[in-house]
């Protein structure tokens, strides 16, 4: 579906959007693909890259804040991936007027944008933290979801559709705990913040892949949830750090003991699928055909967390997974 086709990134220098931009030029033949970020030094990191050196690939330099800027990146886009988005919790709570122009505000902007421009197809990343959220990053980017879901109401039949993606931590990825483990390793000692914390894991491909077939699925209205395993902290420290002594050092700020994808308050609008769940919009718009999808229904308080996971890894299957990073790899 993407040979031929426009495509633009927004937040395309992070790790997600640069490993979905490579996926793309190396399996697809796209017409154009449009990296949409603010930091140039970045865009120059990544355009020097080989896995890059591609004439479909566009660099376009704007802030999703920037309503004008979008507008003229969009002309003639078929998909749009949002990845953009201030995540760092701390740094949400010392500035929280930050968080809200980019997660909140970007949202609206990405939306109009595309509303004007025609785009066929949009996909927002979400995160867990948007469930239930207990800090103000997980509230921007719950405000987010919403903003996405409901602009299928203003679409009306001009054929452009949103859909959202939401999933757990990215193995490695930028502010994942894994590589923070791996480095504290050489010191002998990791700090832990409460052993039976609970965590879901995905690798930066499987995410890149669902994202793909989102994209391929979406009807629009779809919240997509992918079924991934969960592993306790304590066991991902054996893993990662066998011989190493441990500092527990208590929960954080608005952080939780368990992940939660899919909170028991919206069980009654899950679709369940062989791979995946999808969210029905609790509102009704015009054209909504997600019905189309199939799906079975869940059971009333259904829960999708990462302590209650039919699928949790022992310490072998994360050893197995996490293989990358474990002491002999690394030559620690």
């Amino acid at each position: 579906m993407f040979n031929g086709k426009s495509i633009l990134v927004t937040g395309g220098t992070g790790s997600f959007g640069a490993r979905f931009i490579q996926s793309i030029l190396r399996d697809y033949e796209p017409r154009r693909v449009i990296v949409y970020s603010r930091d140039e030094w970045k865009q120059s990191e990544m355009a020097a890259k080989p896995e890059f050196q591609d004439r479909a690939l566009r660099f376009f330099l704007g802030d999703v804040r920037d309503r004008q800027r979008m507008m003229r990146a969009m002309r003639d886009v078929d998909f749009v991936v949002h990845a953009a988005a201030l995540k760092q919790v701390p740094a949400a709570e010392y500035n929280p007027h930050e968080f809200i122009k980019t997660n909140i505000d970007g949202a609206m902007n990405v939306v109009d944008a595309s509303l004007t421009c025609g785009v066929e197809k949009v996909v927002a990343l979400s995160t867990d933290k948007a469930v239930n959220p207990v800090n103000l990053y997980g509230a921007t980017k719950l405000c987010s979801d919403k903003v996405f879901i409901a602009a299928n109401s203003y679409a009306g039949d001009s054929g452009t559709t949103f859909s959202v993606v939401r999933y757990g931590n990215v193995i490695g990825s930028r502010g994942s705990v894994i590589p923070l483990f791996v480095k504290q390793r050489e010191t002998g000692k990791v700090t832990v913040t409460d052993p039976a914390m609970t965590r879901f894991l995905l690798t930066l491909d499987e995410g890149v892949s669902f994202v793909q077939q989102s994209l391929a699925r979406m009807v629009g209205g779809e919240l997509f949830v992918p079924k991934i395993p969960s592993c306790s902290l304590q066991d991902l420290i054996a893993v990662l750090a066998p011989d190493c002594e441990w500092e527990e050092i208590g929960l954080r700020p608005g952080e939780k003991m368990h992940e939660i994808l899919i909170p028991e308050d919206e069980s009654r609008n899950v679709l369940d699928f062989d791979t995946h769940f999808v969210i029905q919009p609790v509102q009704a718009f015009w054209g909504n055909r997600i019905g189309i999808l199939g799906g079975a229904t869940c059971s009333s308080g259904f829960c999708y967390s990462s302590n209650r996971n039919d699928h949790f890894l022992d310490r072998e299957g994360l050893a197995s997974l996490l293989s990358d990073y474990l002491p002999e790899k690394s030559g620690s």
